[in-house]
């Protein structure tokens, strides 16, 4: 584990250091008997080879598997990767770490969270470990506040670029690597993603002026990236970011808009269960619009990022498609 180098951005402390570590280690203690196989299950790591890394290895830990595979390829074998929420089962909004979490934080030399309120516990623990480790926060990356913000950063091609070379900066910066290997690394990522870069711009050029309306608004920034319009109620928009049911009539706003052709495909997030989108999926298909399924999280921690965009954006093209 790396120690001596100086932290890319610092994190937030308090005055009093013996503190805030005696408050580390009482959370520690306190939800020693709540560990769980669950908890267990929701992280997952992968390890570099240091025998194949010409500069030191970097113990990284990811808040949420969407960054996951970024870092894990523009570490390449130089990383060791410690997902915190690998499960698409486990809510990051409301996820609680364990004892081995907040060890694994403060073992950390790099922490790359996401930011804007969708991993608060995970910034939380970087405050209370002091100022000695690296972070990257894609919400800063991009230039964001926290308040407001749709936080999934991730869909919006413009800030993984950004991510993939502020990341790549990280490494670099505390491992002191000089050999140019992290560089050649993100040079890896980048002709990577061409693919799902060129389906964004491919997509672009037919889906400016359409619209969609979204069951959740997880696909909102990769939606505004190929030029689509949301036309979802904003009030049906505003229950389904607070988790509360919506309006009887914001629910028949929806509906409207699909049974009028006002929008021209449902985003479905299929991670979510419940009656309501259940029931504007049926809608949609009784009016004969098309349905595109996105998920929140990578339905594979350990898979491509780029594997999953790309599935999501030809989910996209295909259903223009069908009213093109």
């Amino acid at each position: 584990m790396l120690r001596d180098r100086p932290s890319v951005r610092p994190s937030p402390t308090g005055i009093l250091t013996g503190i805030l570590t005696g408050i580390l280690t009482g959370m520690a203690l306190l939800t020693l008997p709540a560990c769980s196989g669950g908890r267990v299950d929701a992280t997952a790591v992968s390890e570099g080879d240091p025998a194949a890394c010409p500069t030191a290895v970097v113990d990284v830990v990811v808040s949420v598997s969407q960054w996951s595979d970024l870092v894990r390829t523009v570490g390449g074998d130089c990383v060791n990767v410690t997902t915190i929420v690998a499960s698409a089962a486990m809510d990051p909004h409301d996820f609680e770490p364990g004892t081995a979490d907040l060890a694994a934080f403060s073992a950390a030399d790099l922490v790359v969270v996401n930011g804007a309120h969708y991993d608060e516990w995970a910034i939380d623990a970087v405050a209370v470990q002091g100022s000695d480790r690296a972070v990257v926060s894609a919400a800063e990356v991009a230039g964001m506040t926290d308040d407001g913000v749709d936080p999934h950063l991730w869909s919006d091609p413009a800030i993984v670029q950004d991510m993939a070379a502020a990341v790549t900066d990280a490494l670099v910066h505390v491992s002191g690597d000089t050999s140019g290997y992290f560089p050649g690394q993100h040079k890896a990522w980048t002709a990577a993603a061409q693919e799902y870069l060129a389906l964004v711009a491919e997509l672009r050029a037919t889906a400016t002026g359409r619209t969609y309306v979204a069951t959740e608004g997880v696909a909102d920034r990769l939606a505004a990236a190929v030029g689509l319009t949301d036309v979802t109620p904003a009030g049906y928009r505003r229950s389904a970011s607070n988790d509360s049911e919506p309006a009887p009539g914001d629910l028949a706003a929806f509906e409207a808009a699909l049974a009028d052709g006002s929008a021209d495909l449902l985003i479905y997030n299929s991670q979510t269960s419940g009656s309501v989108p259940e029931r504007l999926r049926q809608a949609a298909e009784d009016a004969g619009v098309p349905v595109v399924e996105v998920t929140e999280s990578p339905g594979d921690a350990s898979g491509s990022f780029v594997a999953w965009q790309d599935e999501q954006l030809q989910g996209l093209r295909d259903a223009l498609s069908v009213h093109s």
